[in-house]
């Protein structure tokens, strides 16, 4: 009997041997693929203007790049590839924060129309209007399986853009001037009989963009920007302030999107010295502590 036990259990052991052996063999790894090639509509190095006319119809450039033929232990890949289009400063290895990123699924090319790029420039990489630009563009390919070391990146293509001036995302004071008010400042809530307190008001550095070099604000307390320093209320039949799209308890203290109107903005946490930049063409504020 004892016999009989010692070659069931050796068989046992042979039989997992093998399954575990076959087990093994169809395993599927990821091997390779080859990095996608990117060509464009336009040439590598060219310099071209968007132009406002037709701009939601008139295609700007069209990039397209190869298959990268992700290969398994089992041949090509079936799988479906994710491919992401960069798009980003030259000098900036695309590692800028504000680096435009367009997720594709599948496609081997993306048209970008004028509109879409003039608003990628100014509005994501933030580059002033009427001016050229060095801009870098790149593919990298992955699949949708994650599978380990499967992200491909191609070669870089680079080109001169001038993006034109679209309207500001909210109007700028009509008075050309720019005050801050509230409990967040040295001065609090001031009344519109008041006279300007210069040095709460902001400096013009452009048409869209004031800027407070330098001023105290109490952490955590409230402020709004006035065009006229005082009129915070409905001293005016439209009242004359800008605030924030969210509500107070919401805001990101160190910058955010504004609007005419609004609520109160509140301070950083900690009471110092900070410097102010509104900037109404693409509707933000920032607030950098000094």
């Amino acid at each position: 009997m004892k016999y009989i036990s010692k070659i069931l259990v050796f068989s046992f052991l042979i039989m997992t041997t093998i399954f575990s052996c076959k087990k093994d063999e169809n395993q599927v790894y990821y091997n390779q693929g080859t990095n996608p090639v990117l060509t464009a509509s336009k040439a590598n190095n060219s310099s071209f203007a968007l132009n406002f006319v037709n701009a939601d119809m008139t295609e700007a450039i069209k990039l397209n790049w190869t298959n990268p033929n992700y290969q398994f232990t089992t041949g090509l890949s079936s799988q479906d590839v994710n491919y992401t289009v960069e798009i980003d400063t030259v000098g900036s290895n695309f590692t800028n924060p504000k680096k435009k990123t367009l997720t594709i699924s599948k496609d081997l090319s993306k048209s970008i129309l004028v509109s879409e790029l003039n608003d990628y420039m100014l509005n994501q990489l933030l580059l002033q209007p009427a001016v050229s630009h060095n801009l870098e563009i790149r593919v990298k390919s992955d699949l949708i399986s994650n599978a380990t070391n499967a992200t491909l990146i191609s070669n870089s293509l680079k080109f001169s853009v001038t993006p034109y001036a679209i309207p500001p995302k909210v109007d700028p004071p009509t008075s050309n001037e720019l005050f801050i008010t509230g409990a967040a400042t040295p001065a609090s809530w001031m009344s519109g009989g008041d006279p300007p307190n210069t040095a709460q008001k902001f400096t013009k550095i452009s048409a869209t963009v004031y800027e407070l070099a330098s001023i105290v604000l109490n952490g955590g307390a409230e402020y709004l920007l006035v065009p006229r320093y005082g009129n915070w209320n409905a001293v005016f039949p439209d009242p004359e302030k800008y605030g924030a799209t969210s509500a107070t308890s919401a805001v990101n203290p160190d910058g955010d999107n504004f609007q005419k109107g609004g609520n109160n903005f509140k301070a950083p946490a900690s009471t110092g010295n900070y410097k102010i930049r509104v900037d109404y063409q693409i509707g933000k504020f920032t607030v950098t502590k000094l």
